[in-house]
Formats: structure tokens, sequence, C-alpha cells
């Protein structure tokens, strides 16, 4: 009965009702425009932020810690597994619509990470907190959605999550080395919390020592794979453009299988709008001190994510000569592909790759989850210990689970996360487009930028005290 609802809900999110496909365009054009093209006219701006990005006080999590957080969860099945599945299902055109979708989700992920930084508060610790079910309550004045999408996050990064990552970690080091699947999701699932009981600080410093050196090593390994087949690259770019706009013989049905599953795979690897990597803004003190800087930040997360690592995943794939069935095929079809260009060495560099980047997934998915603890009276001692006891189980019973049961549960879950989360900033976007034209006009005027509540008109209300700064007359 259980997997009778979620495919039920799966067919009108995903299938023939396909309402996150339009919805997603939508708030990629609507969000494109709003900002009148943000992720194009002010491309190179992301990256020169990453040069103060590291600057902050040692207590708090630096915007640099704040992108390899959201990277480390960005980065995970959803490059080496997620794309081997769009693929599989949709053809080497779902490349092209990963791409689509993804310069679209650009800015999308500004709009999302600026109200996580907006609307951040400070817990118990003394640490920031933000996020979607923060900018509901607080500029939405919508509890009770809040409160959905707290559910929705918990059942997506909460639970399913958590078990689709070490399913694909199992399923690797089984297929690699003959590993049973149980005893390697039991080591995975207690080194994952020798790691999550330190709490956000120590995800973030985990992170950031991670993050930028696997994803080097994939990107020079994707690099000499292409070097090394460079004859065959525009065959491959040719296919990729015919089947992705349903030139090929094999019609229309071939074009909506490649935009589903490449916007769906998308989607679920770089989570623009999904409502996921605010929480990673939210908590993060930006330099400059303005919610700008955290859009901009986490907007380069999402280039580096998908234009980036995942055509990595696709370049690894389509160059080798294996054949694609259409069925599914995950983490497999990644190490096969790899493994016909690097030999037997192949599907242990791949197996080694996809325990790295979906272990750091792991951990920072717990600490996006945990950020809503508050909203059910759970954020305290014995709330947080339960909540890891549930995650941790969630892991270990993914470690065994068919790959169909895992992903079906991950899409629904992702899925209700984005309706909810697209439909609230969409609502939000006069207070978006208030705080980016105050950061521009600072830095027009030759300022660093500061943020001050008082002088910009926002919907609702915020926690008093955080963004009022002593530069109000300026």
């Amino acid at each position: 009965m259980l997997e009778s609802l979620i495919a039920s809900v799966n067919a009108l999110l995903w299938g023939e009702g396909q309402i996150l496909i339009y919805l997603l365009l939508f708030a990629g054009v609507w969000f494109s425009i709003s900002l009148r093209g943000i992720q194009l006219t002010h491309f190179t701006h992301m990256f020169a932020l990453l040069r103060t990005s590291a600057q902050a006080d040692k207590n708090q999590i630096s915007s640099f810690q704040a992108l390899c957080t959201g990277l480390s969860a960005r980065v995970g099945t959803g490059n080496l597994a997620g794309v081997a599945v769009a693929i599989s299902l949709g053809g080497s055109g779902a490349v092209f619509w990963m791409w689509v979708i993804a310069i679209l989700g650009m800015a999308t992920g500004f709009a999302e990470s600026v109200l996580g930084q907006v609307y951040k508060v400070r817990d118990s610790q003394g640490e920031f907190r933000g996020g979607p079910a923060y900018y509901i309550q607080m500029g939405l004045g919508q509890k009770w959605l809040a409160i959905a999408f707290a559910l929705c996050l918990f059942l997506g990064y909460g639970f399913s999550f958590s078990a689709m990552q070490t399913n694909t970690i199992t399923d690797a080091l089984h297929h690699a080395f003959g590993v049973d699947r149980f005893y390697t999701g039991l080591v995975i699932t207690l080194v994952t919390g020798s790691i999550i009981a330190g709490g956000f600080k120590a995800i973030a410093r985990f992170a950031e020592r991670v993050v930028p050196l696997m994803g080097l090593v994939f990107v020079f390994s994707a690099l000499v794979v292409t070097m090394v087949n460079y004859e065959r690259v525009p065959a491959m770019l040719s296919d990729i453009l015919h089947s992705a706009l349903g030139l090929q013989e094999a019609g229309a049905g071939a074009l909506g299988a490649a935009i589903k599953n490449g916007i769906q795979r998308g989607l679920y690897s770089n989570e623009a709008g999904a409502g996921s990597v605010p929480h990673a803004a939210g908590a993060a003190t930006p330099t400059p001190n303005h919610p700008a800087t955290q859009g901009y930040i986490q907007m380069l997360g999402v280039f580096f994510d998908t234009i980036v690592l995942c055509s990595c995943t696709a370049v690894i794939i389509l160059l080798a000569d294996i054949p694609i069935s259409g069925d599914m095929e995950g983490i497999r079809l990644t190490q096969d592909a790899m493994t016909a260009h690097m030999a037997d060495a192949g599907v242990y560099f791949v197996a080694a790759a996809i325990t790295l980047f979906a272990f750091t997934s792991v951990v920072a998915n717990f600490a996006y989850a945990e950020s809503n603890l508050h909203l059910f009276a759970l954020d305290n001692r014995m709330g947080r210990g339960l909540y890891m006891l549930s995650y941790l189980a969630m892991m270990l019973w993914g470690a065994t689970a068919k790959l169909e049961q895992v992903w079906s549960l991950a899409d629904m879950a992702l899925g209700l996360m984005t309706l909810v989360n697209i439909v609230a900033i969409v609502q939000l976007t006069p207070t978006i487009k208030r705080v980016t034209s105050d950061y521009h006009r600072q830095r027009k005027q030759g300022k660093a930028p500061e943020f001050c509540v008082a002088k910009v008109k926002i919907q609702g209300q915020t926690e008093s005290g955080i963004w009022q700064q002593k530069s109000i007359d300026n």
C-alpha cells in the first residue's frame, strides 16, 4: 500500500502530471527575469566573493564553509548515480536538460539563499539557523505551511535521502570489492554518528576540508578521459543536442524522457528550489555582511554541482563504449563506464569517489533536518538524540534496500519539499528584489555592503537585533 501511495504521488509530481517540471521551469524563468538575469550578468562576481568567503569568527560559520556544506549535500549520488539514472532512462539528451535547469536554477538558488539569510535566527547555542520553515513563518506568517515544509524535509533529508546515499555506497563497494552491504552500511552509520554528534560547526569544518579536494580529483579524472578521447567529443556533443531536441528517429517519446529525467535528476543534484541549501546559507556569517553575499555564493554552488561535476560524469559515461539498456541503472553504469576508460582500476576509482561524495551528503543532510527541530519543540538534548538515532537507523535500512524503493521515496520527498518552497519564495519575491537592489546600490557607491533591516522594506519580521547594524544612518 505504501509503495502504491509513493508511486501515485510521484506520478502526479514527476510523471503524467509533471507538476514540478513546469513549476521548476516557471521558478527559474521567474527569478531570472525578476533579478535581471543575475546568473549571467553577475557571473564573475560569484567568483570574486570567494576571495573573502573564508573570513569569519572562529566561533561562526564562514561563507566558504556554508558553500562547502551546501556542496557536500549537493555533491553526492546525484552527481555519479543520478546522472547515470538520467542517461539510462532519458538518453544523452537528458544531459542538455540538466544544464538548462541548472542555469535557470542558479537564479532560484540565489533567491532562496538570500531569504535563508534575511530570516535567520540564533538558536540556544548561539548558532545561526535559517531555511524555508523560517522564512515561511516569519516572512509569510504561515506557521502551518512552515510545519508542512519541515515534515517534508524530515521525510527527505531526515530519512529517505540518508537511506539512498547509503544504498549507493554499499552497492558501489559490493560491485567493486564484493563487500557485504550490511556490514558496509554498519561502518558508514557508525562513522557518520561520530561526526554529526559535533553539531553544525563540526559538519561545516568537515565539509570545508573534504569537498574541495574530492571535487578537484573528480574533475581532473574527467579531463583526462576527455583528452584521451578528444576525437569523439564532437560526436558526443552532437548526440546530446539532437537527443535533447527530439531530432533523432526515436521521436517525441525520447524527447519527453530526456526532458523529464534531465530536469528531475538535475534538481536532485543541484537542489535549486528544493529549499535545502537555504539551511546552509542561513547558518553563515557572510562577508560582506549582507544577505545577497550568500545568494551569490550558493548560486556558485549550483554552477559547480551541475554544470561542472554532473557534466564530468556525463562525459565519462558517454565517451565510454558501453551499451545502455534503457532500464534504470545507477552507480554501476558509472563504474562500468570508468572501467572502460581505466580497466579494472575504474570500478575502484568510482567506488572510492561515490563513497566520499555520498558520505559528505549524508553528514550535511543531517544538519539540514536538525535545523527544523525547534518547530516541534524538539530542539533539546533528548529531541536531538532521538532524531539522530532515527536518522542512523534509516541509513542502516538503506544499506540493503532495493534501488527502486529508495529512489522512489527520495523523489517523493524532494518533490513535496520543492512544491512548498517554490510557492513560498515566489510570494517573497518583493523582499528578494529589495535586498538585492540594496546590495547593488551600496556596491555602486563604492561601499562594502552592510545590511540594515530598518532601511530595507521586507515582508514580515526578522529576529530582533541580527540585522540591526550600527551603520543605520549611512
